[in-house]
């Protein structure tokens, strides 16, 4: 069975931009510089994609609800990934870190955001330095920048490496820690697509969650919504530690 999120496992140096674009890569946000960032989210919407950090809310409502006529808005990846026995997101930002970068991208267009930033837990400073090496790539091939691949848009795009905090998983602890303050949560209202980063409209992200939306994109919600469940479609990675004995079932 051909890996969806875990490509890299399938395709040697998926890592690279030149293999990542070979196959397929960086196509998602292509389409969806094409279409209107209402239509951007109406797919994701229809396709159900629901967040990966653990609170599973849908991903394309959750964009729906930033504002359209906010002057200044902000995508956030939350990378912390504190939980112990946790690896997913260090192994998708280490070795296939475009189509974390090509669904941050493809959400900050969604909504009207020039400015992503992806926190990092402080100990995966390996896995962080693998993801700047191919920000780095995107940035001299003119997918990150100024007029992304050719289009009017400009999206900038940073990494921030958090301090070994484990409630900065929490997305208000998140914005609270990447803007210089005690990374402590805050009491909702305000939700953060109203008030977040600097009280700007923020949409907070996990990592696996925007590995998804690049496929989306190209392949179409229904292709989408053809595995997992009803209620929560998709592929999901899934951790496995300790002293274990795996059975491989085909679901």
């Amino acid at each position: 069975m051909e890996h969806i999120l875990l490509r890299h496992r399938d395709i040697e140096d998926l890592h690279k931009l030149d293999v990542y674009r070979r196959h397929g890569g960086y196509e998602g946000l292509k389409k969806a510089l094409g279409m209107s960032r209402e239509e951007v989210i109406n797919v994701v919407k229809a396709s159900n994609l629901r967040g990966r950090g653990g609170a599973g809310f849908p991903t394309g409502l959750k964009w729906s609800f930033i504002p359209k006529n906010a002057a200044d808005t902000y995508v956030l990846i939350n990378t912390d990934e504190s939980e112990t026995g946790t690896f997913k997101d260090r192994e998708l930002i280490e070795r296939n870190p475009h189509q974390v970068i090509e669904g941050a991208l493809i959400a900050a267009y969604a909504v009207n955001s020039r400015l992503v930033f992806n926190y990092i837990r402080g100990e995966y400073m390996d896995a962080a330095w693998a993801f700047e090496e191919a920000l780095q790539a995107c940035r001299a091939a003119g997918i990150i920048g100024r007029g992304i691949m050719g289009s009017d848009v400009d999206i900038e795009f940073y990494t921030h490496y958090g301090a070994g905090a484990y409630i900065c998983g929490e997305e208000t602890a998140l914005i609270e820690s990447l803007a210089g303050n005690l990374g402590q949560p805050w009491s909702k209202p305000p939700f953060p697509a109203v008030e977040g980063l600097y009280r700007k409209p923020t949409v907070v992200n996990n990592t696996e969650t925007l590995a998804n939306v690049p496929g989306i994109l190209v392949n179409g919600p229904d292709w989408f919504k053809a595995t997992g469940t009803e209620d929560s479609p998709g592929n999901k990675i899934v951790c496995i530690s300790g002293h274990v004995t795996l059975s491989l079932i085909h679901i």
